[in-house]
């Protein structure tokens, strides 16, 4: 096994171990099961499960929000309030069974560990800013192409849609049913097209 694939499945099997079990109780046996790699070699490349913890944010979540969240809204080619609205259309489509039934992985460890580590608490954060902004600046694009209503604050309007994205995961989760998250969606899709201009 390369290193480089050590690594990626180190990554891997410890981003399915935390979804299911939270950061806490993940189990770093466990995890090396599930890679197939020793103990030695995992302390090769994380000197404790903190690091891997903050490597799985970093490394494997952070990826994931880009490509599925935050680049379609910056390099695609719909209007804006479309974009957004295929942007979140598609993102929903594209979760599977096991991510309604164990929640958003950022979300679940912000909850979990922003009020205990600041580590965990600073890059959860990070990626929320990210997320916001690109919502934020697709708004006040529209604005500006007086597609989208002039008396909202890009930013709180953001920060409102992220929340109700957000809620809709945790109540999909809860009721464990893909139909909760769809009638959620909904409501939030509503929402924005009440925003055109």
């Amino acid at each position: 096994m390369s290193l480089d694939k050590t690594r990626r499945e180190l990554l891997q099997a410890a981003y399915t171990e935390m979804h299911l079990q939270g950061f806490q109780a993940a189990s770093l046996n466990a995890i090396l099961n599930k890679a197939g790699v020793t103990k030695g070699a995992l302390y090769h490349y994380f000197r404790s499960k903190k690091e891997l913890g903050y490597a799985v944010l970093d490394e494997w979540i952070q990826p994931y929000l880009m490509t599925t969240w935050i680049e379609p809204l910056i390099n695609g080619t719909l209007p804006p309030l479309e974009r957004l609205k295929s942007t979140i259309s598609q993102g929903s489509e594209a979760l599977g069974d096991k991510e309604i039934q164990l929640g958003c992985p950022l979300n679940n460890l912000a909850q979990e560990m922003s009020p205990i580590d600041e580590g965990f608490r600073q890059r959860t954060d990070a990626l929320y800013q990210a997320w916001l902004e690109s919502i934020s600046n697709t708004l006040k694009e529209g604005q500006t192409l007086g597609n989208i209503r002039q008396d909202i604050d890009p930013r709180d309007t953001a920060l409102f849609i992220l929340a109700a994205l957000e809620g809709c995961m945790s109540i999909a989760k809860n009721a464990q049913s893909r139909e909760a998250l769809v009638h959620c969606g909904k409501g939030v899709l509503n929402y924005l097209d009440s925003l055109a201009g």
